[in-house]
């Protein structure tokens, strides 16, 4: 049985596409940022961002630096956010819809520049002023000083809920963070964004049956 669903919100959520940011930098002269940048595979850099080891300045700057010319701090947000797509509005009818049956919570692996980027366009596209108030609980990885794949993140999540692992289904569209949470006792579905999409997924897991 399923009592609590646990959604990623980047790909699941809200579309993502990396090589924009990759494309962005690489206009600006940035030599391989691609290379630099994965979904699968972070720099440290970027794994440090994500659990707020570095502030936005420090994150600036280490880019600026790499990057050996004259990119502006501005610059590096527009490019850094130019992965960030948008939520369709089905899928926020799927949330709502969600919540009315689980108890249901968000884990994210993001940083303090994406976070006030994706509310606005929240804010903006789907009139949702409180994208958190969506949820029984929204963790984004900057705040927490934990990402996912590492069984910490899951536990603190669901410890904050009193959630049983057992009975929490997780849904990510990185496979490895699947992975992370199988092992960390919670049930988890990979969503293949190739295949389908979250509503789809719900759908066949029968979850709104």
């Amino acid at each position: 049985m399923t009592e609590t669903v646990l959604l990623d919100l980047g790909g699941v959520l809200i579309d993502v596409d990396y090589h924009r940011t990759a494309a962005a930098f690489n206009a600006l002269g940035f030599d391989g940022f691609e290379a630099l940048y994965s979904k699968a595979q972070q720099d440290h850099l970027f794994d440090g961002f994500e659990v707020g080891a570095l502030s936005p300045a420090e994150f600036r700057a280490r880019i600026q630096g790499l990057h050996g010319g004259g990119i502006t701090a501005e610059q590096v947000d527009a490019c850094w956010n130019a992965m960030l797509g948008r939520i369709p509005r089905p899928r926020i009818v799927l949330l709502r819809q969600l919540r009315e049956r689980y108890r249901l919570l968000l884990l994210s692996n993001t940083n303090a520049i994406h976070v006030p980027a994706f509310e606005r366009i929240i804010a903006t596209d789907n009139g949702i002023a409180d994208f958190r108030a969506l949820f029984d609980g929204a963790y984004y990885s900057c705040e927490i000083g934990l990402r996912k794949p590492d069984a910490a993140a899951f536990q603190h999540v669901l410890e904050r809920h009193g959630a049983d692992p057992a009975r929490t289904l997780f849904i990510d569209d990185s496979i490895q963070h699947v992975i992370g949470a199988r092992a960390a006792g919670l049930r988890a579905e990979h969503l293949d964004l190739a295949q389908e999409d979250v509503s789809a997924l719900v759908a066949r897991l029968g979850l709104l049956d």
